[in-house]
């Protein structure tokens, strides 16, 4: 079994992966989707966090060198922070905008010009919030070496957008790796798979549908 497998294994064991193909998920963004994932809730469960830091850890050396670990609000911070104290390095995060009192900081933590950062996310949808961390820092003065996720939709907007970005990006699983152990688990009919893979090829015609 590949890493890829294995993590989407342990997400629909936990539950942090949910398929509903008959009665749709809405995103945040209005977006009506048959999937919605909550990386958060491997948080609660010490072995699968472990198992999931122990990854990065390895997909982190496919990375350039590195001096901080930069988390993504909300959902990348905890698991950002696990890595940089797992490989003993500094840890920042990045809001989605600055705040609004004290001293305004978008990045929390310090962060010294020049410095190579790693992002670290949950998961890459269309990838505009992570890229907006990417920026940030880029702004701020750090050389973003990459961007790792715990999961992604393998979405080619968020392809295109890191490609564009010049931003290297990897992640544990994927929707292909994901679909591939739901069915192999039975945890989804051959009729929802059809559903799921129909969503996937275009997801803004999915949602106008349902």
């Amino acid at each position: 079994m590949s890493i890829a497998e294995a993590v989407s294994e342990k997400l629909l064991q936990i539950n942090a992966i949910k398929l509903s193909p008959q009665k749709p998920f809405t995103w945040a963004s209005g977006l009506r989707s048959p999937i919605y994932c909550d990386n958060r809730i491997v948080l609660s469960h010490p072995e699968i966090r472990s198992f999931i830091i122990d990854q990065f850890v390895e997909l982190a050396k496919t990375m350039p060198p590195f001096d901080v670990v930069a988390g993504v609000a909300t959902a990348g911070i905890p698991h950002g922070a696990l890595l940089a104290d797992r490989l003993n390095v500094p840890f920042v995060y990045v809001r989605s905008k600055a705040k609004a009192h004290g001293r305004q900081n978008q990045i929390e933590g310090k962060l010294e010009k020049g410095q190579k950062a790693l992002v670290i996310e949950d998961l890459i949808s269309t990838g505009g919030s992570c890229l907006q961390a990417v920026e940030c820092l880029r702004e701020a003065g750090a050389e973003v070496v990459g961007v790792l996720a715990i999961f992604t939709y393998s979405f080619d907007k968020a392809s295109q957008a890191f490609d564009s970005a010049n931003c290297r990006m990897a992640t544990l699983s994927n929707y292909e790796a994901l679909i591939q152990q739901a069915t192999a688990q039975s945890y989804i009919t051959s009729d929802q798979q059809s559903t799921l893979e129909s969503w996937r090829k275009d997801p803004k015609a999915w949602s106008e549908q349902h």
